[in-house]
Formats: structure tokens, C-alpha cells, sequence
């Protein structure tokens, strides 16, 4: 099984996991013309895709999706609650979506998905796993806290995407204003590297072998910092060997082995 981020921050947000010529979404918050542009440099064509599976409804997550599913017909597979804000949102989804609610599973091409809640100011937000060929990769952004079904969720992965979204520092002393801080440092908000970097040490802790910082502010962090923080925690812990790395904002990242 291999991941590949074809976006991933605050101005968009798209992953992809393949394993024996089947692949996934996950999320589509980027253009359907860069998805598909993406996906063919990579010798992927989009009707080929296995489905795409959507964390949440914030725009940085389905911006690209009704041109995608409108040319392409995938299947869709999110939660309930934000089916219904998909299909509030989109015309003709009602027939791809396939909700189902967080903490099931279901199979999807060649993988096995699993599905765990998150802590996020959405509807009915999640994280996912992916199981092929003996090994799990897990999808874990966007998410105020971790839970304990977020580590039950996570732990076990080979690879992880996690999220380092924010320094806490440079949030309190930039120039965003009062609610938008309290809404990225609050339970439903985003987690700061130094919390991105506790679950990180988490999951490697059982088993974790490549853990893909993702979901960087633009603002609020740069690559450098996120990765430092990261390589302290695991460091410090004796994970000299763990690979990691950070998901490019804007272009498709390297390809991580699970």
C-alpha cells in the first residue's frame, strides 16, 4: 500500500491511497481540473478511482467534488451527517453517497476502510483507516483533541497522516482575531504541533514506521517548525528511525510505502 498527499493546509486538502492498482480519495478540497492532473502524472485515470472518502464539508475538503462526482460518478463514502450537508450543498449526490456511520467499516476496491469520530466544528466529522495487503495506513486531520476513538482508530498503522496544523506561539501572538484563535486552540479546532507530535510518538509507540505531518497553517507554521517539534518528541523517546516528513501544501508529495 502506498499514500501520496495531492494537497494538504488551509487552501485545500486531497490524499490518495493505493494498493494493487485500486486507489481512493480522501477528501477533494482542491479543483477537479488539478485532482484529475494530478492523478494522471501518477498513470491514474479518475473514472478508475475506487470512491472517495470525505472527512467533512468545510470547503477546504469538497471544493473540488461536484465537478469530480458530476464527470465521474464515483462513490462517495462519508458520514451521515455529512451526506445530508453534501447533498444540501450539491445536486445529484443522493445516488453516490454511501453514509455510514463513524466507528463502522466497509470494503472499497481492495480496501478495507475504517471509519472513527473526530473532534472538529462540523457536522459529523472522521477520521479513516485503510487496510490492503496485511498493512493500515490511517487519515487523522482536523480534529480539536485526541480522543480516545481517535488513538483506538489509529493505533496499529504503519504510516500515519497526522496533524501538526498550528504553532501554539505564533497562533496567540499573530494577527488573526480573538474567535478565529479560540476556534483553531478549542476542542473542535485543529492540533498544534506539539499535539500532532504527542500522537505521532502514540503511534509509533505501536508500530508506526512513517508519520506524514499534514495540514499546515500558512500563517501559523512553516514545514521547519512542525518537523522540529515532531523530531524532538520521537527523539526523545528513542524513534530515531521513524521516517517523517510533511505533506506539501500545494503539489503532490513523495510516494510513503505503508
Amino acid at each position: 500500500m502506498e499514500l501520496r498527499t495531492l494537497a494538504s493546509g488551509s487552501s485545500g486538502n486531497c490524499l490518495l491511497v493505493s494498493h494493487g492498482g485500486a486507489h481512493l480519495l480522501v477528501d477533494a478540497g482542491i479543483s477537479c481540473r488539478r485532482i484529475v492532473t494530478a492523478l494522471r502524472t501518477l498513470g491514474i485515470e479518475p473514472q478508475a478511482l475506487a470512491g472517495v472518502c470525505i472527512t467533512h464539508e468545510h470547503s477546504d475538503h469538497i471544493a473540488g467534488l461536484a465537478t469530480l462526482t458530476k464527470h465521474y460518478q464515483l462513490p462517495l463514502y462519508t458520514s451521515p451527517g455529512t451526506a445530508r450537508q453534501l447533498c444540501y450543498r450539491m445536486a445529484g449526490l443522493e445516488e453516490l453517497i454511501r453514509p455510514a456511520p463513524p466507528g463502522e467499516g466497509w470494503e472499497a476496491g481492495l480496501f478495507r476502510v475504517d471509519s472513527f469520530p473526530t473532534s472538529h466544528d462540523a457536522a459529523e466529522s472522521m477520521g479513516f483507516t485503510f487496510s490492503a495487503g496485511g498493512r493500515k495506513a490511517a487519515v487523522v486531520t482536523d480534529l480539536g483533541y485526541v480522543s480516545d476513538e481517535v488513538l483506538d482508530g489509529v493505533l496499529g498503522a504503519q504510516a500515519v497522516v497526522c496533524e501538526s496544523n498550528h504553532d501554539e506561539d505564533w497562533l496567540r501572538s499573530g494577527p488573526y482575531p480573538y474567535y478565529l484563535k479560540a476556534r483553531i486552540l478549542g476542542d473542535k479546532g485543529h492540533l498544534s504541533n506539539e499535539a500532532g507530535a504527542a500522537l505521532a510518538l502514540q503511534c509509533a509507540r505501536a508500530g508506526a514506521h512513517t508519520v506524514i505531518l499534514a495540514h499546515l497553517s500558512a500563517e501559523n507554521n512553516s514545514p521547519a517548525r512542525a518537523l522540529e517539534t515532531a523530531q524532538a518528541v520521537l527523539a526523545g523517546d528513542g524513534f530515531l528511525s521513524v521516517t517523517l516528513a510533511v505533506a506539501p501544501r500545494s503539489e503532490t508529495s513523495a510516494c510513503y510505502p505503508v
